[in-house]
Parts: C-alpha cells; sequence; structure tokens
C-alpha cells in the first residue's frame, strides 16, 4: 500500500481561465487609469461613470473568476485525496480477501464444472454474478442481446434454477449470513435444525 500525501499538490490553473483572468485584470488597470488622466483633464462625467463602470465590472468579474477558480482547485485536492483514501481501502480488503476471493472463484468454477457449463455460459453466469445487465454482458462479450437471453436461460435450466436472483443467492447464502440476532437469539438455523 503506498502512503497518500496529506497535502496534495493543487492541480495547474486551466491556462484558458487563467488567460481571462489576466485580461479583465489588465482591463481594470488600463481603464483605472485612463479614469485617472481623464479626471484630471477634465472630462466628461458621464465619460468618467461608464469607465469607473467598465473599471469595477471588471475587476469584480476577474475576481469572481479567481475566486471560482480557487474553490474548484480545492474541490479537486479534495477529490484526489477522498479517491486516493479509497484506493487505499480497496487494496487494503483486496489483500486481506485475496485468499478468500481466490477460494470463492476455485469454488465458483467448481460448481460451473459440475453444472456443465460451456465457456460462453460460465462468461455469462459469471458476469450476470457480478450484477451486469443482459444489453451490459452482450456489450461486454461482443455479442446479441438475444445470444446472452439464451444462454443465461441455459445456466439456469442446467443449474435447476428459475432466473438472475436465484443464481446469485446459491452463491451468496452461506457467504452473507445475517448477524446473530436478526433471524432469532439462536442466530440462523443449520441444516439438520426442524
Amino acid at each position: 500500500m503506498t502512503p497518500t500525501n496529506a497535502h496534495p499538490e493543487p492541480p495547474a490553473l486551466p491556462s484558458g481561465l487563467l488567460f481571462a483572468i489576466v485580461v479583465l485584470t489588465l482591463v481594470a488597470v488600463l481603464v483605472g487609469t485612463d479614469l485617472i488622466l481623464d479626471g484630471r483633464s477634465g472630462a466628461e462625467p458621464l465619460h468618467l461613470v461608464l469607465e469607473g463602470a467598465l473599471m469595477v465590472l471588471s475587476a469584480g468579474a476577474a475576481a469572481r473568476l479567481w475566486w471560482h477558480l480557487r474553490r474548484a482547485r480545492r474541490s479537486v485536492v479534495l477529490l484526489e485525496r477522498d479517491v486516493g483514501h479509497a484506493r487505499a481501502e480497496a487494496a487494503r480488503w483486496r489483500d486481506e480477501t485475496s485468499e478468500l476471493l481466490d477460494g470463492l472463484g476455485a469454488s465458483i468454477a467448481r460448481q460451473f464444472d459440475r453444472w456443465t457449463l460451456t465457456n460462453a455460459e460460465r462468461s455469462v453466469a459469471l458476469l450476470l454474478l457480478k450484477g451486469l445487465s443482459h444489453r451490459e454482458v452482450a456489450r461486454v462479450r461482443q455479442t446479441s442481446e438475444r445470444t446472452v437471453r439464451q444462454q443465461a436461460r441455459n445456466v439456469y435450466r442446467k443449474a435447476g434454477l428459475t432466473g438472475r436472483s436465484e443464481l446469485s443467492a446459491f452463491f451468496l447464502e452461506d457467504l452473507l449470513l445475517p448477524p446473530t440476532g436478526l433471524l432469532g437469539e439462536e442466530g440462523p438455523a443449520s441444516p439438520s435444525s426442524p
């Protein structure tokens, strides 16, 4: 597991937005300079008001863009940190459960052997167990949705199951036993219980 940086480097500013901020700031400075010079030379009050408004709008737009950009950068840094934590947690979970997952994969493969599934049916069954829809399975396998439906029906028939939920339950019911107390004080009933 790689350590995550506590203070990740903020992402670079997008050059287009940075350019817009610079241009708006430059416009505000130039208009402000012109406003001062026009005021000294006795320009019309309406002209001074319009230039003043242009200066304020330019400076305000530049400041607002800068503020939004800084806020977006902070959000990106926080999201990158969260993604780093999630990746580290996923890696830790994979490390802790790799033996169990390998054993589960081998058990599923043995059960598929007992059901005498073809390679295509195995592939469809695994993708269905992962939660993919028929359309998604067809896209992954680069085949028609109709073919996937037929292969899924073959899997259910060979397994003696009625559908996708029973296929999932076949493999998951023993893995996902509820905590003691949900099914009664004694916990889940054992197969030998009346």
